[in-house]
């Protein structure tokens, strides 16, 4: 028996040397934690206690940003990001609604921080849906045009989705139906009064939004709205209105003497 295997009972020469080996490949003793600590050591800690005992009132968008961002990314100062993607896009509405895409484009955005924005989105939309929903249009009128523009108002391409009403002007249905290019959505009359028929619908809405920002109708929103108008008319089925969502207002066809 070695004097190795005396000073260390029940272990082999052999285990004995993988041991060696092992402490051979680990890295050195980094010395005393002040002088290992990242400038941003406990930084994520102190702002989720802010966030807890003081709530998002006082706190500017980076920081929200960063909470968010702290699922998304370990061991790492997400300020920068933050702040990076809030130059890219605006603010926390056009960051949340920034295609994959051009998301991606920002230096030191993953997956991991689209599928987080994926989410916070699917909930804001539920949530905005949920004070609209089954409720009548003509009580909640704030309430709708808050949601839709929740949905559209960011979104960079064009969207077009109509609202059925029943009899009594309550919404049972919102349904996206196209989905267009930066400038143009392709809508076709008949399948919108087809829908209407299936959902025994009695009135609609009709909203899309303008990703220029600019919410005033075209000629071709204009056009567009008088074939489903006729349209709609030859089933009984009334069209109330045809909402476009900008960045900053939106404008009704029925205020504006279009319908």
């Amino acid at each position: 028996m070695s004097d190795r295997e005396k000073e260390r009972p029940g272990f082999s020469e052999q285990a004995l040397q993988g041991l060696h080996e092992f402490e051979l490949r680990l890295p050195p003793d980094p010395g005393p934690a002040s002088e290992v600590r990242p400038h941003y050591w406990g930084h994520r800690e102190r702002l989720r206690q802010r966030f807890l005992a003081g709530g998002h009132a006082a706190m500017p968008e980076y920081e929200l940003l960063e909470l968010l961002l702290f699922n998304a990314i370990d061991r790492r100062d997400v300020k920068p990001l933050a702040k990076a993607l809030l130059a890219a896009f605006g603010d926390l509405n056009g960051v949340v609604a920034a295609s994959e895409h051009r998301l991606l484009q920002v230096p030191g955005a993953t997956s991991k921080v689209w599928l987080q924005l994926r989410i916070v989105e699917a909930f804001a939309h539920r949530m905005a849906q949920a004070r609209v929903i089954r409720r009548s249009v003509i009580s909640s009128w704030d309430e709708l045009m808050a949601y839709c523009r929740t949905v559209m108002a960011y979104r960079e391409t064009e969207q077009f989705r109509i609202l059925f009403l029943d009899r009594k002007n309550v919404l049972v249905a919102d349904e996206p139906q196209a989905k267009g290019t930066v400038d143009h959505v392709p809508v076709y009359p008949r399948e919108v009064a087809r829908r209407a028929l299936e959902l025994n619908a009695s009135a609609l809405i009709l909203v899309h939004n303008h990703p220029s920002g600019d919410p005033t109708p075209s000629g071709a929103d204009i056009a567009m709205t008088e074939e489903i108008v006729r349209a709609c008319e030859a089933i009984g089925v009334v069209l109330h209105d045809h909402v476009v969502i900008g960045k900053g207002a939106e404008a009704s066809f029925r205020s504006l003497g279009l319908i």
